[in-house]
């Protein structure tokens, strides 16, 4: 499926420091370079790295990484287990059970099937939209699995009589450049993996709604799933508001407010095509009644600016919607992370009717909901409009939180 077959995949022995055997032991995914006491022998980027104990005894399997902070990417833990095409099956069938509570609503079909080291798969993240599976990577390790994991992709949605047509190859920055096991040179962000390569966005639902995700080219694999039910919260308090969405993204939670009444959305967003995007998302659902009945604005423009122009101007909204992108992948940017929240937070006050409601989201893993809650309520209260009636919201069923690390998404609902 990925084209010409890489190298074939060894097995190497990896010794560990006590702590770290103790962490991976308690479920921990990731083996860091520093906790590697000994590898025999050396191993290239995909082998499998089997973890012993002191005593020669199995301990975990893993991905090997030797061009990574991270080592070993932990698959199993406990009794030794073979990974092959049966243990790839299992895996996927096993997390695609736990989405089923979703699945039956019945009216979305875009979901994440596999969330990375939440769900056991460290590195590996697997999106559906509609028939197209999307397939990321943030790790060459993965690159000599990725026949099978594809075809694991393919039966087990076909046994849940969900078949996928297309897959879809997506890779991180660091990813695609990271040195490559012989074989794998070949693959590339945006190839097909299976089926023809999509030349137009693909279309999906999401909460009974018409969606278009570029899997091929936008960011991340195409949309931001994650944000699902928040974008129903904000769908569910939106009759006959005005509201004011920054950071639109592709427009999900101004359709999911058109789509709940909202008089009228006004959409913004730093990138022309972010915003084009969310103009064609809108127009997928002008058949709805209310959407039709919206009326939609749309700027191109630095948030900060926008926001600052609109309160000079005086423009305010019943609901306002504050989503941006991560502002701390590292922890020394955690301070300024949390001065951004703060700001954004003083400039949406600023443009929020009194009785409105402020949503402002982080999905920034450094920051964790707590200090964010912390921030958004105490910067409120500084600037003498108070929140009441907060409410912080987390992942979705389908973004699951595995380990400690793993969660990252955190929203605040709350009246001004």
């Amino acid at each position: 499926m990925s084209g010409s077959p890489a190298s074939p995949v060894d097995r190497v022995a990896v010794r560990l420091t006590k702590d770290a055997l103790r962490q991976v032991r308690g479920g921990h995914p990731w083996v860091f370079d520093a906790s590697v006491a000994s590898v025999k022998p050396e191993g290239q980027v995909g082998d499998l790295a089997v973890v012993f104990d002191d005593d020669r005894k199995f301990a975990a399997i893993g991905l090997w990484d030797p061009g990574s902070p991270i080592r070993v990417r932990v698959l199993h833990k406990g009794s030794p287990r073979t990974v092959d095409g049966t243990f790839w099956r299992e895996q996927l069938a096993a997390v695609l059970e736990r989405r089923r509570p979703l699945l039956a609503q019945g009216d979305t079909d875009a979901y994440r099937w596999v969330a990375g080291e939440n769900d056991g798969l460290p590195g590996l993240v697997v999106d559906r939209y509609a028939d197209v599976a999307v397939v990321k990577l943030y790790s060459a390790a993965w690159m000599p699995h990725l026949d099978d994991v594809v075809a694991a992709v393919v039966d087990v949605a076909a046994e849940h009589a969900e078949p996928v047509a297309r897959v879809v190859l997506r890779m991180a920055r660091t990813t695609a450049t990271a040195p490559r096991r012989p074989g794998t040179e070949h693959l590339a962000d945006g190839d097909a993996l299976l089926g023809e390569l999509p030349t137009v966005p693909v279309q999906f639902v999401e909460n009974g709604l018409t969606f278009e995700a570029d899997v091929v080219h936008g960011q991340k694999t195409g949309h931001f799933l994650d944000q699902r039910d928040n974008r129903r919260r904000v769908r569910d308090l939106a009759a006959g508001k005005r509201v004011l969405d920054v950071f639109c993204c592709t427009g999900g939670f101004s359709v999911n407010a058109a789509a709940g009444s909202a008089a009228l959305v006004h959409s913004v967003d730093l990138s022309p095509q972010a915003v084009a995007t969310a103009r064609r998302n809108l127009a997928y659902n002008s058949a709805l009644p209310e959407v039709a009945a919206c009326t939609h604005q749309a700027t191109v423009g630095d948030a900060y600016d926008v926001m600052e122009r609109l309160a000079a101007k005086g423009e305010t909204y019943d609901v306002v919607v504050v989503d941006p992108p991560s502002f701390a992948s590292r922890k020394d940017q955690v301070a300024g992370a949390v001065r951004a929240y703060a700001r954004l937070t003083e400039l949406a006050l600023e443009l929020v009717e009194p009785g409105g409601t402020l949503v402002q989201a982080s999905c920034s893993a450094r920051v964790d909901a707590e200090t964010f809650e912390r921030v958004v309520t105490t910067t409120a209260a500084d600037a003498g409009r108070p929140l009441r009636n907060v409410q912080v919201f987390g992942h979705a069923l389908d973004h699951p939180v595995g380990f400690a690390q793993g969660e990252y998404l955190c929203a605040v609902f709350g009246t001004v």
